[in-house]
């Protein structure tokens, strides 16, 4: 194979997504990847408690050494991709890497486009509210729990929600404490566990 996509974390080379013989099966499939992140809504920005940062670059097998690649970071300094000799980058970009957090009704990750298709397309109006690490999602009689990695995680999934303007859901992410009470009445009335609900980073037991 000729040319590769590959995913860099961090600026080092992460995984090869593709490999192709053509040019421009490469540079074709490159950009449909390129065009598909940038409708990610909710980006992954953290990896096993480490901030990260994504590019998705087109890379060339050859023996003929070219120039070093540089990007600018987020403060605007100049940071040198690393890659292997014998592989030289034709073109990288920014990368979004779709997020995912856990249902806990199956315990199962789902993303936002999921979320949203599941759960806020659905009947009725709708109140989510941030519990700690947790997304509270209430419709009617109706009460769900989603999970994120997080506190900051799950404040950003508000953000993200608020951004979409949506008519039939509101979002609270600051509440008094008579509310926050409330939350946890409810849902331990459900069977959760208010020992989990309180804590700040990811864990998911089985649900008592």
């Amino acid at each position: 194979m000729n040319y590769l996509v590959v995913l860099f974390k961090n600026k080092e080379k992460r995984k090869i997504i593709n490999k192709f013989k053509t040019y421009k099966k490469a540079l074709d499939y490159y950009n449909d990847k390129i065009k598909s992140s940038e409708q990610v809504l909710f980006p992954k920005m953290t990896e096993n408690g480490v901030i990260c940062d994504f590019e998705l670059g087109l890379v060339e097998v050859s023996d003929k050494k070219k120039d070093n690649t540089y990007v600018k970071d987020n403060l605007g300094r100049n940071v040198k991709i690393e890659i292997e000799d014998g592989f030289n980058i034709i073109k990288i970009n920014d990368f979004n890497i779709e997020e995912l957090f856990v249902d806990y009704q199956n315990k199962q990750k789902i993303s936002t486009q999921q979320f949203i298709k599941k759960y806020l397309d659905k009947p009725g109006f709708k109140l989510l509210s941030k519990l700690n690490n947790k997304i509270v999602l209430q419709n009617d009689d109706l009460t769900f729990l989603f999970t994120f990695k997080t506190i900051n995680e799950s404040d950003r999934f508000i953000d993200t929600l608020q951004k979409l303007n949506r008519k039939d859901c509101m979002c609270v992410k600051d509440y008094n404490t008579i509310h926050r009470k409330y939350l946890y009445e409810i849902l331990e009335q459900k069977g959760y566990s208010k020992s989990y609900l309180q804590r700040h980073l990811t864990a998911h037991p089985s649900k008592k």
